[in-house]
């Protein structure tokens, strides 16, 4: 590969960035005697690089062990919510079966990822999951039943949508009881391998539906507020009216409903 010396620093550092990572840990070695001050720099950027992946398969690995102790050899099914805090968009639910072989690096909790890398993990879930089921349950009938009766049945839809019958179904919370299999973890988003990626695809498919309605509901902010009550949302509610996205019931404490509907 000639000497190093002889290549050009900027060269080096395009050549250091763009490296996929199973190269990477040779080019930071034939790289890490280079004096120039703009090679060092590249090279320091690629070892922080390859120590986030590493801490990133650790963690990963971790939630998958975290898993088989919960579930033993069974197979597993995590199921994670979106939207349950939300004053406009339906409640969101997924189950997602993994199996245990390939690892997909970075599972964690949907909230604590960037937008473009859950989307990344979310196709790779696709393509790897044993089983995904999806559940959503609309604003109307969370006004009608109650979010404590529509998050159990949108959990026992997104269940019956993945199609396979576990020996263990991992959800993250509070016990709801919906199935004799059912193990309730307490931050599983961020614990369970399955959950986390229950998580991912969950919010991954609803923030694409918000995006949508944003242009069906132009002035409420719905792509950016994801349907949460921020306060470009609150404000458009009080200036515009509900819609029939919203959930009425979750908007009286900062406006009053009548005759808002349209």
């Amino acid at each position: 590969m000639g000497n190093p010396a002889s290549e050009n620093v900027h060269a080096i550092s395009a050549r250091l960035h763009a490296a996929p990572l199973d190269e990477l840990e040779g080019l930071v070695a034939r790289y890490a005697e280079d004096p120039r001050s703009g090679v060092r720099k590249a090279v320091g950027v690629a070892r922080r690089r390859l120590e986030s992946h590493a801490e990133r398969v650790a963690h990963t690995r971790e939630l998958y062990a975290r898993q088989r102790e919960y579930a033993g050899a069974g197979l597993v099914v995590g199921i994670d919510e979106v939207g349950r805090g939300a004053v406009a968009g339906p409640l969101t639910v997924a189950a997602v079966a993994l199996p245990d072989e390939p690892l997909i690096i970075g599972l964690d909790d949907s909230k604590k990822l960037q937008p473009s890398l859950r989307e990344e993990l979310a196709l790779e879930i696709r393509r790897n999951a044993i089983a995904i089921g999806m559940a959503h349950i609309p604003p109307d009938e969370i006004d009608r039943d109650g979010m404590s009766r529509s998050l159990r049945r949108a959990m026992l839809l997104a269940l019956e949508d993945a199609g396979v019958d576990p020996d263990v179904v991992l959800i993250d919370g509070t016990p709801l009881h919906i199935c004799p299999e059912e193990v309730a973890v307490v931050g599983g988003d961020g614990l369970i391998a399955s959950i986390a990626a229950a998580s991912i695809v969950a919010k991954v498919t609803r923030d694409a539906r918000m995006r949508v309605a944003d242009g069906e509901y132009p002035g409420y902010h719905l792509a950016s507020s994801k349907g949460y009550a921020s306060p470009e949302h609150i404000a458009a509610i009080r200036e515009l009216g509900l819609t029939p996205f919203h959930r009425a019931t979750f908007c009286e404490g900062f406006m009053s409903i009548q005759d808002s509907l349209f």
